[in-house]
């Protein structure tokens, strides 16, 4: 049976992540590569200034599917590399908690999957 992307990507973490394994330390890094995410997104509207964000109050509409994240414009090639390099360390350090943990992280998903498709438009959070 072929692994799946998420299964390589776990297996791969693994075998890799041999420092730090204190699930302490997993838990300030993963904090960490969260605050650097929002950092990157925050640099490429006011250093950058490739997107913008209107902050008006927004409305939802379940007969319309609009996007209504606020950002406009699209990220410039430095930024989007940027926000790709911190998406993807917190993906790491998302993956070391999983295996700290020992949660697999394709069931994680696949249960995610299953509740947004139940839930569909009312999947608030």
């Amino acid at each position: 049976m072929k692994k799946t992307l998420t299964q390589d990507f776990q297996d791969t973490v693994s075998k890799f992540h041999i420092w730090n394994k204190s699930i302490l330390d997993i838990m300030s890094k993963l904090q960490s590569a969260s605050s650097k995410i929002n950092r990157a997104a925050v640099k490429s509207v006011t250093g950058c200034g490739c997107v913008e964000i209107d902050g008006r109050k927004s409305t939802v509409s379940f007969e319309k599917q609009e996007n209504s994240c606020q950002m406009r414009g699209d990220l410039c090639d430095e930024c989007r590399a940027n926000m790709e390099r911190e998406i993807g360390e917190g993906f790491y350090y998302m993956v070391c908690m999983c295996n700290a943990l020992n949660l697999n992280l394709d069931k994680i998903i696949q249960k995610e999957t299953d509740r947004v498709k139940t839930l569909g438009k009312y999947n608030l959070m």
